[in-house]
């Protein structure tokens, strides 16, 4: 099995659906044997440019262990979900599991303030 990283861009409207998407996507991983080493919800933030005259947008990231064959059908998902607006799948070398860089950013912010 593969590790990879996975990002996906949600529809604004669709925010509410975020978790059912991703306990959908995670059974799908898990169901076929696969683990999930990271999962962050980012929030909504401003889109670097305008997809079908949307200008902020869902943000979500995994990092999975998944064969191929997991693979192709969750892009398949992402594909043909209208609620993904963009969808990134990055093949990495090993497991990530501590925080990325959007998480420990959003934590340092809110220690700023608090103080």
């Amino acid at each position: 099995m593969r590790h990879y990283e996975i990002t996906l861009i949600v529809h604004p409207d669709q925010s509410a659906q975020v978790g059912t998407m991703m306990d959908k996507y995670k059974e799908m991983i898990t169901t076929d044997g696969g683990n999930i080493h990271r999962e962050e919800d980012w929030g909504r933030k401003h889109l670097a440019y305008p997809i079908d005259k949307i200008y902020k947008a869902h943000y979500l990231m995994m990092n999975i262990e998944c064969g191929q064959e997991t693979l192709d059908k969750l892009n398949y998902n992402f594909r043909f979900n209208d609620a993904v607006l963009r969808n990134l799948i990055i093949s990495k070398k090993e497991a990530i599991t501590g925080p990325s860089i959007m998480m420990t950013a959003k934590d340092e912010d809110k220690k700023q303030v608090r103080r």
